[in-house]
C-alpha cells in the first residue's frame, strides 16, 4: 500500500536512471545487438490489468515485442515535439526495453557473452 506521504520525484528517478544506465553499459557495452540475444517476444500485460488488482489478468495479457519497443524509441527521438503526447504509449516502450536489460542481467542467461 502507499503511504500518503510516499512523493516520487521526477529529478531522483532522472537520477537513478542514469546511474543504472552507467551500470548497463559497463556491463553490456554501449551498444546492444538485438539479433545476438536471443529473446524478442515477451509476455505483457495491459496498463488498466496491470494496476486493477480486482480481477484475474488472463484477459489483460499480450505479447510484446522488444524489437517494436526499440523501433518506436528510435522513432521517438526522430519525431517533433507534439503537442499532445502519447506518453504512457512511449513510456510502455521504454518499460519493455527496461524489462529486457534486466532481463539479460539475470544468472544464467549470458547476454554479455552474447
Amino acid at each position: 500500500m502507499v503511504n500518503v506521504t510516499d512523493v516520487l520525484k521526477v529529478d531522483d528517478l532522472r537520477r537513478v536512471c542514469g546511474v543504472l544506465l552507467d551500470m548497463v553499459e559497463e556491463r553490456f557495452g554501449a551498444e546492444i545487438d538485438l539479433a545476438s540475444v536471443g529473446v524478442d517476444l515477451y509476455w505483457n500485460v495491459d496498463l488498466e490489468t496491470a494496476f486493477d488488482l480486482r480481477d484475474v489478468p488472463g484477459s489483460g495479457i499480450d505479447v510484446g515485442q522488444c524489437g517494436d519497443d526499440v523501433a518506436e524509441l528510435h522513432a521517438l527521438l526522430r519525431r517533433p515535439a507534439d503537442p499532445v503526447p502519447t506518453l504512457w504509449h512511449d513510456l510502455q516502450h521504454l518499460a519493455g526495453v527496461l524489462r529486457l536489460l534486466a532481463y539479460l542481467d539475470l544468472p544464467g542467461v549470458n547476454a554479455s557473452e552474447s
